[in-house]
């Protein structure tokens, strides 16, 4: 329990850095919808997009999982409180959208997007409700 709250500050920067790829990569998708396949503009893209799921987000979410498993086995009453499960229930959806981007990106990468801007400017919402939703159950402990 000494290190509980250098656990709980590593996991808090995980999520920072895991949520802001998370709210950048579909804004880059917005970009990228509009962007003629096999241009200049298109293929920075694919970079950037590779880059970032690779570099940041997706160790950022790995770090945070690792963290908050690490605060639940330092404090397991958590799971029987209800916000608790909440939560996970959130974190379950951020995961699933989690995995729907990286689809997306090496959809981009073959150059065989169909889904529009709008689609992916609609997308770069859910990430956004879904961390103001943890983060309300987290500080607030509703239920």
């Amino acid at each position: 329990m000494e290190y509980y709250l250098l656990i709980k500050a590593l996991h808090i920067i995980s999520v920072m850095a895991w949520m802001a790829g998370m709210l950048y990569l579909p804004r880059l998708f917005v970009y990228h919808a509009d962007a003629k396949p096999g241009s200049e503009l298109s293929e920075t893209l694919k970079i950037m997009e590779r880059r970032l799921i690779r570099a940041i987000i997706n160790p950022a979410m790995l770090a945070a999982f690792v963290f908050g498993v690490w605060m639940l086995v330092l404090v397991p009453d958590h799971l029987e409180q209800s916000w608790m499960q909440w939560k996970i229930l959130a974190l379950v959806g951020m995961t699933g959208i989690h995995g729907m981007l990286s689809r997306w990106r090496r959809f981009f990468e073959r150059d065989a997007n169909y889904l529009s801007a709008r689609f992916y400017r609609i997308v770069n919402e859910v990430p956004t409700v879904l961390l103001i939703a943890i983060v309300l159950l987290v500080v607030l402990k509703p239920v």
